[in-house]
């Protein structure tokens, strides 16, 4: 459980067979493996990551802006729900309404500065990449060449909130 100016989160790590202890006052967290083979020793540095994620998450917080990419027909995008979702419209001229809604956590804004792009921000990481994912999913193009046809939203950019303002 990690607990920050962003907010709070919390990660299980019971399926590892590892020893967690906070140290130094709680500033430095001591992974222990014991008897470890390569599984369980490589398994020391992914918990540690994601440690650090989530205290990257809790303290800047994470952002992934998506541009639209078009040819012909200019893709039109709402986002409803009070920024939690996104209706996307005219993607190749299809009358066909696609609704993605956030993960929990996720934001969705239009970009201000930018235009054709959206800004997703949220203090999970993993949330985050997940719903931009979503979106990109979303706007996959079937029964069509893909090297010609490259309309979609794509992630742009990846970074934190803290850091881009």
């Amino acid at each position: 459980e990690v607990e920050g100016p962003r907010g709070k989160l919390t990660r299980s790590f019971k399926h590892l067979n590892l020893d967690f202890q906070l140290v130094e006052e709680g500033r430095k967290l001591k992974v222990d493996a014991w008897f470890g083979t390569r599984r369980t020793m490589a398994a020391i540095r992914t918990a540690i990551s994601h440690v650090q994620n989530l205290i990257t998450g809790v303290t800047k917080g994470y952002r992934y802006k998506m541009r639209f990419v078009y040819a012909h027909f200019p893709i039109n995008a709402s986002i409803t729900n009070n920024n939690t979702a996104i209706e996307i419209r005219n993607f190749l001229g299809e009358k066909k309404v696609r609704k993605v809604d956030m993960l929990e956590g996720v934001k969705i804004i239009r970009s201000e500065k930018v235009k054709d792009e959206l800004v997703l921000d949220g203090n999970d990481v993993e949330l985050v990449s997940r719903s931009a994912a979503l979106i990109n999913q979303k706007c996959h193009v079937k029964n069509k060449d893909i090297r010609k046809f490259l309309d979609g939203i794509y992630v742009s950019e990846k970074g934190t909130v803290v850091g881009d303002e």
